[in-house]
């Protein structure tokens, strides 16, 4: 599923137009987007939380030439799915658990 197809199905079942639902969309991307950036985290109950991690610098090897390369540490953002996300995708999973 692509940004257009989430707009379409949104606007069809909440009887909104393309236009308002893009624009919340927007809206809540950013407001994720910009609220990880500042090193906060967005936790969505049941879905997921939204956070920034921080990488430490170490050191790696160019497969091709085998030299040694120092890697700087860096920021990432990473999305770590919530339970009901999980029984969602792999209902399997959560049953071997019980």
């Amino acid at each position: 599923m692509n940004r257009s197809e989430l707009i379409d199905i949104l606007a069809r079942e909440h009887a909104l137009s393309k236009k308002a639902v893009n624009a919340v969309l927007d809206t809540l991307l950013d407001t994720i987007q910009s609220t990880v950036q500042q090193g906060e985290a967005v936790q969505l109950v049941g879905f997921g939380t939204f956070k920034a991690v921080q990488r430490a610098p170490r050191s790696a090897r160019n497969p091709v030439t085998g030299v040694a390369l120092k890697v700087p540490a860096t920021t990432l953002p990473r999305f770590v799915p919530g339970v009901k996300f999980k029984a969602a995708v792999n209902p399997v999973r959560q049953q071997h658990r019980l």
